[in-house]
Protein backbone atom coordinates (compact mmCIF):
# COMPACT_ATOMS: atom_id res chain seq x y z
CA UNK A 1 0.00 0.00 0.00
CA UNK A 2 1.18 3.49 -0.92
CA UNK A 3 0.44 6.21 1.66
CA UNK A 4 0.57 10.03 1.03
CA UNK A 5 0.78 11.49 4.59
CA UNK A 6 0.09 15.57 4.48
CA UNK A 7 -0.59 18.11 7.41
CA UNK A 8 -0.96 21.66 7.63
CA UNK A 9 -0.48 23.30 10.83
CA UNK A 10 -3.41 25.70 10.50
CA UNK A 11 -7.36 26.16 8.73
CA UNK A 12 -5.31 29.27 6.88
CA UNK A 13 -2.97 26.89 5.12
CA UNK A 14 -3.32 24.37 2.37
CA UNK A 15 -2.69 21.03 1.45
CA UNK A 16 -2.90 21.19 -2.22
CA UNK A 17 0.69 22.09 -2.51
CA UNK A 18 1.94 18.76 -0.54
CA UNK A 19 -0.80 16.89 -2.38
CA UNK A 20 0.94 18.06 -6.39
CA UNK A 21 4.63 17.29 -5.07
CA UNK A 22 3.48 13.68 -3.91
CA UNK A 23 1.52 13.08 -7.02
CA UNK A 24 4.28 13.92 -9.13
CA UNK A 25 7.18 11.92 -7.45
CA UNK A 26 4.34 8.79 -7.48
CA UNK A 27 4.08 9.42 -11.10
CA UNK A 28 7.93 9.57 -11.51
CA UNK A 29 8.45 6.56 -9.72
CA UNK A 30 5.63 4.76 -11.41
CA UNK A 31 3.71 4.34 -8.06
CA UNK A 32 0.09 4.00 -7.87
CA UNK A 33 -3.45 3.66 -5.98
CA UNK A 34 -2.42 6.21 -3.16
CA UNK A 35 -4.10 6.45 -0.20
CA UNK A 36 -4.35 10.06 1.42
CA UNK A 37 -3.74 10.71 5.42
CA UNK A 38 -4.68 14.32 5.25
CA UNK A 39 -4.87 16.21 8.43
CA UNK A 40 -4.86 20.06 9.80
CA UNK A 41 -3.33 19.71 13.01
CA UNK A 42 0.27 20.87 14.99
CA UNK A 43 3.18 19.09 14.61
CA UNK A 44 3.80 19.09 18.25
CA UNK A 45 0.87 17.33 19.13
CA UNK A 46 1.87 13.43 20.06
CA UNK A 47 0.76 10.88 17.11
CA UNK A 48 -1.72 8.72 18.58
CA UNK A 49 -3.19 12.13 19.08
CA UNK A 50 -3.62 12.71 15.30
CA UNK A 51 -4.40 11.10 12.19
CA UNK A 52 -0.90 9.80 12.10
CA UNK A 53 -1.48 7.80 14.86
CA UNK A 54 -3.79 5.53 13.18
CA UNK A 55 -1.50 5.25 10.74
CA UNK A 56 1.63 3.81 12.49
CA UNK A 57 -1.08 1.40 13.79
CA UNK A 58 -2.64 0.64 10.46
CA UNK A 59 1.00 0.44 7.90
CA UNK A 60 2.33 -3.30 7.32
CA UNK A 61 5.58 -4.31 6.07
CA UNK A 62 6.65 -3.09 2.61
CA UNK A 63 3.74 -0.47 2.43
CA UNK A 64 5.35 2.72 1.61
CA UNK A 65 4.78 6.16 3.10
CA UNK A 66 5.80 9.45 1.43
CA UNK A 67 6.01 12.91 2.44
CA UNK A 68 6.96 16.21 1.34
CA UNK A 69 9.62 16.30 3.73
CA UNK A 70 10.33 15.35 7.16
CA UNK A 71 9.11 18.30 9.52
CA UNK A 72 4.96 17.29 8.34
CA UNK A 73 5.40 14.52 10.36
CA UNK A 74 6.52 16.06 13.34
CA UNK A 75 7.82 19.65 15.13
CA UNK A 76 11.08 18.03 17.26
CA UNK A 77 13.71 15.96 16.30
CA UNK A 78 13.10 13.27 18.94
CA UNK A 79 9.40 12.94 18.13
CA UNK A 80 10.47 12.29 14.07
CA UNK A 81 13.27 10.16 15.06
CA UNK A 82 10.86 8.02 17.29
CA UNK A 83 8.03 7.76 14.17
CA UNK A 84 10.46 6.82 11.84
CA UNK A 85 11.89 3.85 14.04
CA UNK A 86 8.26 2.80 14.47
CA UNK A 87 7.76 2.49 10.73
CA UNK A 88 11.19 0.84 10.70
CA UNK A 89 10.36 -2.16 12.93
CA UNK A 90 7.29 -2.30 10.73
CA UNK A 91 8.87 -2.59 7.86
CA UNK A 92 7.99 0.15 6.51
CA UNK A 93 9.48 2.63 3.94
CA UNK A 94 9.58 6.27 4.28
CA UNK A 95 10.21 8.48 1.73
CA UNK A 96 10.85 12.38 2.12
CA UNK A 97 10.69 13.77 -1.11
CA UNK A 98 12.34 17.23 -0.79
CA UNK A 99 15.45 15.64 1.88
CA UNK A 100 15.89 13.51 -1.02
CA UNK A 101 15.59 10.78 2.07
CA UNK A 102 14.23 7.34 2.04
CA UNK A 103 14.17 5.43 5.03
CA UNK A 104 14.21 1.44 5.07
CA UNK A 105 15.85 -1.73 6.76
CA UNK A 106 18.76 -0.86 4.39
CA UNK A 107 22.35 -0.08 6.26
CA UNK A 108 22.20 3.22 4.83
CA UNK A 109 18.88 3.83 6.71
CA UNK A 110 20.38 2.42 9.96
CA UNK A 111 23.20 4.63 10.27
CA UNK A 112 21.12 7.38 9.39
CA UNK A 113 18.61 6.92 11.82
CA UNK A 114 21.59 5.78 14.37
CA UNK A 115 22.62 9.47 13.61
CA UNK A 116 18.83 10.62 13.91
CA UNK A 117 18.80 9.25 17.64
CA UNK A 118 21.97 10.60 18.58
CA UNK A 119 20.99 14.02 17.64
CA UNK A 120 18.09 13.89 19.62
CA UNK A 121 19.80 12.51 22.50
CA UNK A 122 21.92 15.63 22.56
CA UNK A 123 19.07 17.79 21.81
CA UNK A 124 17.54 15.99 25.04
CA UNK A 125 20.38 16.62 27.04
CA UNK A 126 20.70 20.36 26.00
CA UNK A 127 17.31 21.00 27.24
CA UNK A 128 17.73 19.13 30.48
CA UNK A 129 20.71 21.54 30.76
CA UNK A 130 19.03 24.25 29.90
CA UNK A 131 16.34 23.92 31.86
CA UNK A 132 18.62 23.64 35.09
CA UNK A 133 20.42 26.30 34.30
CA UNK A 134 17.10 28.69 33.83
CA UNK A 135 16.34 27.23 37.37
CA UNK A 136 19.44 27.77 38.84
CA UNK A 137 18.95 31.27 37.57
CA UNK A 138 15.48 31.74 38.75
CA UNK A 139 16.73 30.70 42.24
CA UNK A 140 19.85 32.76 42.62
CA UNK A 141 17.66 35.79 41.77
CA UNK A 142 15.51 35.02 44.84
CA UNK A 143 12.24 33.40 42.94
CA UNK A 144 10.49 31.02 44.25
CA UNK A 145 10.52 27.45 42.68
CA UNK A 146 7.70 25.38 43.63
CA UNK A 147 6.25 24.80 46.73
CA UNK A 148 7.70 25.89 50.11
CA UNK A 149 8.63 23.55 52.50
CA UNK A 150 5.69 22.02 54.22
CA UNK A 151 3.13 23.96 51.87
CA UNK A 152 0.33 21.71 50.72
CA UNK A 153 -0.83 21.55 47.19
CA UNK A 154 -4.55 23.59 46.75
CA UNK A 155 -5.57 20.60 44.44
CA UNK A 156 -4.94 17.02 44.49
CA UNK A 157 -6.06 13.93 41.60
CA UNK A 158 -9.56 13.92 43.58
CA UNK A 159 -10.41 17.67 43.79
CA UNK A 160 -12.56 17.17 40.41
CA UNK A 161 -14.66 14.59 42.23
CA UNK A 162 -15.29 16.37 45.62
CA UNK A 163 -18.89 16.74 45.26
CA UNK A 164 -19.41 13.37 43.38
CA UNK A 165 -17.56 11.64 47.03
CA UNK A 166 -19.32 13.59 49.52
CA UNK A 167 -22.54 12.91 48.01
CA UNK A 168 -21.93 8.96 47.92
CA UNK A 169 -20.33 8.87 50.99
CA UNK A 170 -23.71 10.74 52.06
CA UNK A 171 -25.70 7.62 50.22
CA UNK A 172 -23.22 5.40 52.78
CA UNK A 173 -21.30 4.03 50.04
CA UNK A 174 -17.76 2.14 51.20
CA UNK A 175 -14.79 3.77 50.93
CA UNK A 176 -13.33 0.84 49.35
CA UNK A 177 -16.18 1.07 46.55
CA UNK A 178 -15.82 4.68 46.14
CA UNK A 179 -11.66 4.12 45.46
CA UNK A 180 -12.35 1.44 43.07
CA UNK A 181 -14.91 3.57 40.91
CA UNK A 182 -12.32 6.22 40.83
CA UNK A 183 -9.65 3.70 39.83
CA UNK A 184 -7.08 5.35 43.03
CA UNK A 185 -5.75 3.75 46.26
CA UNK A 186 -8.11 3.25 49.58
CA UNK A 187 -5.35 5.18 51.35
CA UNK A 188 -5.33 8.10 48.60
CA UNK A 189 -8.69 8.32 48.71
CA UNK A 190 -8.99 8.19 52.77
CA UNK A 191 -6.17 11.12 52.63
CA UNK A 192 -8.46 13.22 50.26
CA UNK A 193 -11.32 12.94 52.69
CA UNK A 194 -9.41 13.77 55.70
CA UNK A 195 -7.76 16.47 54.31
CA UNK A 196 -11.25 18.34 52.90
CA UNK A 197 -12.64 17.00 55.76
CA UNK A 198 -15.56 15.67 53.82
CA UNK A 199 -16.79 13.45 56.54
Amino acid sequence: MIYGYIRVSTDTQTSKNQKLVIREYCKRKRLHHIQWVDETVSGTKKPEKRKLGKLLAEVKADDVVIVTELSRLGRSLIMIMNILQTFIDKGVKVKAIKEGFECDDTIVSKVLIFAFGLSAEIERQLLSERTKMGLARARKEGKQIGRLPGQRPTRYKLTPYKRKIKQWLLEGRSKLSIAKELHVQWTTLNTFIRRQKLL
